[in-house]
């Protein structure tokens, strides 16, 4: 819920995180001072990274505007498809050099092909439409939890909106946030061997704290300072993917936080309960994913994932790209969206669901979206499959798969068929050790893509 983080491989170093204009414009004194007691924090963790929402003073005003927008907004519109659905395509037709390259627009809206993110992948340029202010252009790389690392262009006021929307799901929990200066907004937990680290505050919200930490013990000076921090920090809401948030269940803390949010992965209704147990908060399973922003949440009575955005025109479609009746399961293909450099036109997500209706909104019914696949090290240490896309991501791959067999062996089923086979084994050993056998296969072209799957156990 952090508006507009812009990322530095680089940590905090003579020019402060407290003191970086250029990420932080409009800094208050109170605000720099409580990033400094962030960073110096006796029970701190290494923060690795420098981020900042990049608001201009005219950004701020008109992303204010936004999120009143976005809050009072009415609910989704399911027809098929609504007016505004066409009048984005025909500026994606207009102006889209990837749509451009595709000829002219077809008259009815089943005969638009669809697109994946294998397209974008392979040129996420030609996404950005022709005309755009590049100047303030960013560029996230996403860590690939359902299909592999893309990079999304965005901008400032993009990722600010993440921040209404997430407000818009948490008061269908009757939860309005109201952290403030001074205070912690939001930690954002990760749990990986490597992870990207930094303090930053929300404009939004009168520079209340936001935090984002891994909860990893590499990162901390000892691994009992992660319950004291959190303890200290008291965050009015955090956030982390089911990985995280069962480390987090681990740690003891007497902080409960008002709220909590699972984003990336899907999150299983005994997780769920147990979550809700032990941190003594409503847990709200997020659908979302960086090409889109959040989408849908799951309702309190656990009956559907609830549509957030207005203006996301959300399909149901066949294998052939065909839209399918309510109520039938099949792809989430998106519309629209909020982010404007990257505008999403019959975008295929690799999830599935059906559409449907309740008394909060349209909804997704059974959505099967992205299990958390844990692998296990010879040493018997559990490993986030997000660490599995760092390894790999130096690799030259268009695509892989990676399985681990029942007695702790892997197999990697990789495209292209003839890529390095030692080259890959070296990035596996990274994360696995050289202790675990790996087999090495081609991927063949039919093959349905699951990126992750394990036989063992993993609680």
């Amino acid at each position: 819920m952090t508006p507009g983080p812009t990322h530095c491989e680089q940590p905090p170093g003579a020019d402060a995180a407290w003191r970086d204009a250029a990420r932080l414009p409009g800094l208050s004194p109170a605000s720099a001072a409580l990033l400094q007691r962030l960073v110096q924090h006796p029970h701190a963790p290494v923060f690795r990274h420098r981020s900042g929402h990049r608001l201009t003073r005219a950004d701020r005003w008109m992303v204010r505007w936004h999120h009143l927008r976005i809050l009072h907004a009415s609910g989704p519109d399911p027809r098929t498809p609504p007016g505004w659905a066409w009048r984005h395509a025909r500026r994606c037709g207009a102006t889209v050099p990837f749509f451009l390259a595709r000829g002219s627009l077809p008259t009815s809206w089943q005969g638009i092909p669809t697109t994946s993110r294998a397209d974008l992948a392979a040129n996420v340029a030609g996404f950005v439409p022709r005309g755009a202010r590049l100047s303030r252009l960013l560029c996230f790389t996403t860590s690939g939890t359902t299909g592999h690392p893309i990079q999304v262009p965005s901008h400032p006021r993009v990722a600010a909106a993440y921040f209404s929307h997430h407000c818009r799901a948490l008061r269908l929990y009757g939860i309005v946030p109201r952290a403030g200066r001074g205070e912690i907004g939001i930690v954002l937990a990760g749990f990986q061997q490597r992870c990207f680290t930094y303090v930053s505050v929300n404009p939004l919200s009168d520079e209340c704290g936001v935090v984002k930490l891994n909860l990893h013990p590499a990162d901390w000076r000892s691994p009992d300072d992660r319950r004291r921090y959190l303890d200290d920090l008291r965050p009015e809401l955090i956030s982390g993917d089911p990985v995280s948030l069962a480390e987090l269940c681990r740690l003891g803390l007497s902080h409960r936080p008002r709220a909590v949010l699972s984003t990336s992965m899907a999150l299983s209704d005994g997780l769920r309960a147990e979550f809700e147990a032990q941190l003594q908060a409503p847990v709200l399973d997020l659908y979302s994913m960086n090409e889109a922003g959040p989408i849908a949440v799951r309702a309190p009575d656990g009956e559907a994932h609830v549509l957030l955005q207005s203006r996301l025109f959300v399909e149901i479609v066949d294998a052939d790209g065909r839209a399918l009746p309510e109520g039938e399961h099949g792809e989430i293909v998106l519309t629209g969206g909020f982010n404007p450099w990257l505008p999403l036109l019959r975008y295929r997500t690799g999830d599935h669901a059906r559409l449907g209706r309740t008394r909060h909104g349209p909804a997704l019914f059974d959505l099967q979206g992205r299990p958390p696949v844990r692998f296990r090290r010879p040493d018997g240490q559990w490993l986030n499959n997000i660490e599995v896309t760092h390894a790999l991501k130096g690799c030259a791959l268009v695509r892989w798969a990676l399985h681990q067999r029942g007695d702790g062996s892997l197999l990697l089923k990789v495209d292209p068929p003839r890529a390095d086979r030692d080259a890959l084994r070296a990035a596996l050993c990274r994360p696995f050790g050289p202790a675990l056998p790996i087999d090495i296969v081609a991927l063949a072209p039919g093959d349905k893509l699951v990126q992750y799957t394990s036989d063992l156990e993993s609680s």
